[in-house]
């Protein structure tokens, strides 16, 4: 049997971790509890359920010269396939009980997964005093994208009635010799993607000339972990939206703009001048398509108005900032630079990782991501989710990242930070709800 291989971009994200930088995705999942054994309840649900889920099978291994290998350019790769040793209690952990969800996140956050069996975990939190439970899910990002996780972590949470679709037809596969009218399709799509590899790199290198690093938001690693939670009116964001237009997520950026700009001031490293990057990722997949397992992503490179003192005048910069790189198109620019790993040989990945990792703080200075979520009501062994925080990989050189997800009127933050470059997390969190309510009343005046 041919081995799955590992898609481009996701064998990067497996090469390029380390200890103090695993490359893993995080969502902290809060449950009300109907009973203080739900915790316990819900972790022999998850084991249970995990048995049955494919997905959560699959171990990845290297790939030097697997037999039968139709592309002699995959060696060095990697390949997903089955663990005939998986135990899903290796995988599904109950902790004793906590006060605090976000602390223990932290720490459970930094400690990379396990190679050599399939890299993904869920440790359930109960509540002190029965008061609900968490569940922290970890997936590796060779494992899975926000979209993929969310499909495997659905898949071991209780079953849900949703509208049956129709199976699209899968297009027809092509022999190992294309017919002589696909000839000219495909030269073509190789110049365009040998030009727009070229056009990703040019944008790179002119944004790495230009950019000043963000102090405060670049650290030596410590393999430390902090991690903070903040929830959202939606119907907050949407009054700002319809005050001033854009879209919800210009909203959000502004948001997190305004937030690190009152952060930076407390902090005393003055916001005067400062404009970090912030790397955007965008999605190249669609929902349909979550299957089968790969990332797909792009992103914007966007400069974010710390420097602006008016709310409303950083919300403008980012709509327009935003707007220019929807018009280019995520396949353009210095944020596209993920593209570039489908046109480098997997040895090459293997090799040229760690210094791939090292130059991530010379692209960006902080992540902002979106991750989607179901709009209907999701249940662990019939507890409630109430709130769900994402956690996005922490990458070297960088102390700060910031998830965003939507889920039952409310926008969901999740904060990762390097603990001894953030200690003070938790104000950078408060700066997030103070920058809604700053917005909020710059509209109504």
């Amino acid at each position: 049997m041919t081995p799955d291989l590992l898609a481009p971009l996701d064998l990067a994200f497996w090469n390029i971790e380390t200890d103090r930088h695993p490359m893993h995705l995080g969502a902290l999942g809060v449950f009300a509890a109907p009973s203080p054994t739900a915790g316990a309840h819900a972790a022999e649900l998850l084991a249970a359920r995990a048995a049955g889920v494919p997905g959560l099978r699959m171990r990845i291994r290297d790939v030097w010269q697997p037999p039968g290998l139709r592309h002699p350019l995959a060696f060095g790769g990697a390949a997903r396939e089955a663990d005939p040793d998986f135990d899903p209690l290796d995988h599904v952990r109950l902790h004793t009980p906590t006060a605090d969800f976000q602390a223990e996140a932290g720490r459970l956050m930094e400690r990379p997964l396990r190679r050599g069996r399939p890299p993904w975990e869920a440790h359930v939190l109960p509540g002190d005093g029965g008061t609900g439970f968490a569940v922290l899910f970890k997936f590796h990002h060779a494992l899975a994208d926000g979209l993929r996780a969310l499909t495997l972590a659905a898949a071991v949470l209780d079953p849900m009635d949703l509208p049956v679709r129709r199976p699209r037809p899968e297009p027809p596969r092509r022999g190992p010799l294309p017919g002589l009218r696909a000839l000219p399709g495909l030269v073509r799509d190789a110049l365009s993607d040998t030009g727009r590899a070229l056009d990703i790199g040019a944008s790179l290198a002119v944004s790495t000339l230009a950019a000043r690093p963000t102090p405060a938001l670049t650290a030596e690693p410590s393999g430390t972990r902090r991690t903070a939670g903040v929830v959202v009116d939606i119907d907050e964001v949407h009054r700002v939206r319809k005050s001033v237009g854009g879209t919800v997520n210009d909203v959000l950026i502004a948001v997190v703009a305004g937030a690190l700009r009152r952060w930076l001031d407390e902090r005393g490293d003055g916001s005067d001048g400062v404009m970090p990057r912030a790397l955007i990722p965008v999605s190249t997949r669609r929902p349909s398509t979550a299957h089968p397992p790969g990332n797909r992503l792009s992103g914007y490179l966007t400069r974010l108005p710390v420097n602006d003192p008016d709310p409303l005048g950083r919300l403008g910069t980012v709509r327009t900032a935003m707007d220019r790189n929807k018009e280019a198109g995520p396949g353009r620019g210095a944020g596209a630079v993920a593209l570039l790993a489908d046109h480098v040989p997997p040895l090459a990945h293997r090799l040229a990782g760690p210094l791939a990792a090292q130059a991530a703080r010379l692209w960006f200075d902080i992540l902002v991501t979106s991750v989607p979520l179901p709009g209907f009501c999701l249940r662990l062994g019939g507890s409630p989710l109430t709130a769900v925080h994402p956690y996005a990989p922490l990458a070297r050189g960088q102390s700060l990242a910031i998830a965003m997800s939507t889920y039952r009127g409310s926008v969901h933050f999740g904060l990762v930070a390097d603990a001894r470059a953030v200690p003070d997390l938790d104000r950078l969190a408060q700066a997030v709800t103070d920058e809604v309510a700053a917005l909020i009343e710059a509209c109504e005046r």
